[in-house]
């Protein structure tokens, strides 16, 4: 039996997670690559032809294959036989849809499926998870659904993992972080932003969904962090940027900050202080545009205060590089729980540890 992947939606994170993983199948032990497009529309057709030329096979509803053919997409399968033939199944649909989808479909398919993945803030659809954070804490064989946080939570969790737990696991005191979103993605046309529009701290106890995420995923290792976020949309579309202040029980230094940013193969640091700098180093040496580490930290805006039990400083989010790294890592653990961390080599060249 073949190893197959079905990827449902085809947006900002499905299109270059569809790409990617047809250009890495081979490398990695992923016979079939199948998405799920659920609309047939002309100004979407050159981007599902591309991804079809990939390697990539296109599944729709069966009463809209027709549609589809009319306007040039000819599918291979069916939604559902393509749900029957999946192995793992990432669900990159707009937010809400993944847990609707999980009731409606993938309960239906437990018995045939390895496991299923779901991005962003679909709370509740399965263990949250990180690359190069909490991979200890995925179960093989009892976690059947993930969910592959926001790429904002992922500088969150990967910031604490390396800056605060390195010291131990009781040696972060609280984290606060504010995210400063970018108002929509580049190939979006809607939910932009005329000027900077703040976002309400709608959970008592961590404000945004970020600091709420990152509490519950190091709860899969055992640990109750005092986390706290807040977020501000503003009117760009490069990357997103984030300040964060880390409190520490036991005292650093910047050298030794510096020393475990560098030894973390996932994070990148910049001298570079403007987001588009960055952003456009990951237009043109990345995959789809995005390079695939964590976070990228502003060497220049890091500082320690004088006691050695606070840091502060600014990074920038890699544009989703971070959750597609993520679900690629979780795709492969389900499929090779034992040698996942190898076969993920392969997308070494898209990691940078300088920018």
């Amino acid at each position: 039996m073949g190893k197959t992947v079905l990827v449902i939606g085809t947006g900002t994170i499905g299109e270059p997670l569809i790409g990617l993983l047809a250009d890495i199948r081979k490398d990695v032990g992923i016979d079939e690559v199948i998405f799920n497009k659920h609309t047939p529309l002309v100004h979407d057709r050159t981007k599902v032809i591309y991804l079809m030329r990939r390697g990539a096979k296109l599944a729709v509803d069966e009463e809209k294959i027709p549609q589809f053919q009319e306007l040039g997409m000819e599918p291979t399968y069916t939604k559902l036989e393509a749900l029957d033939r999946a192995d793992v199944v990432i669900d990159c649909t707009p937010k809400g849809f993944g847990m609707e989808n999980k009731r409606e479909y993938y309960k239906n398919f437990e018995h045939n499926t390895l496991g299923f993945i779901a991005q962003g803030s679909e709370f509740g659809f399965g263990k949250m998870y990180v690359h190069g954070v909490n991979d200890e804490a995925l179960v093989p064989g009892e976690d059947r659904y993930i969910q592959v946080v926001s790429c904002n939570t992922h500088n969150l969790a990967v910031l604490i993992h390396t800056l605060a737990l390195s010291g131990g696991p009781d040696n972060l005191v609280e984290g606060r972080f504010v995210c400063m979103r970018r108002a929509n993605d580049i190939s979006q046309t809607s939910s932009y932003v005329p000027s900077p529009t703040v976002s309400e701290h709608i959970d008592p106890r961590f404000g945004t969904h970020h600091a709420r995420d990152a509490h519950h995923l190091f709860q899969t290792l055992g640990l109750e962090l005092n986390l706290f976020s807040s977020a501000i949309k503003l009117n760009t579309q490069y990357m997103h940027t984030i300040w964060f202040h880390l409190s520490l029980k036991r005292p650093t230094t910047l050298e030794r900050v510096h020393e475990l940013l560098h030894e973390n193969r996932h994070i990148a640091v910049t001298h570079k202080k403007s987001a588009n700098l960055v952003f456009s180093f990951g237009r043109d040496h990345g995959h789809y545009g995005r390079i695939l580490n964590n976070t990228v930290v502003v060497l220049p805006s890091l500082h320690v205060s004088g006691d050695g039990k606070e840091i502060h400083g600014f990074c920038f989010t890699p544009q989703d590089g971070n959750s597609l790294l993520s679900s690629v890592a979780a795709t492969l653990w389900f499929l090779y729980p034992d040698d996942y961390t190898e076969r993920l080599r392969v997308l070494e060249p898209y990691f940078y540890q300088e920018i």
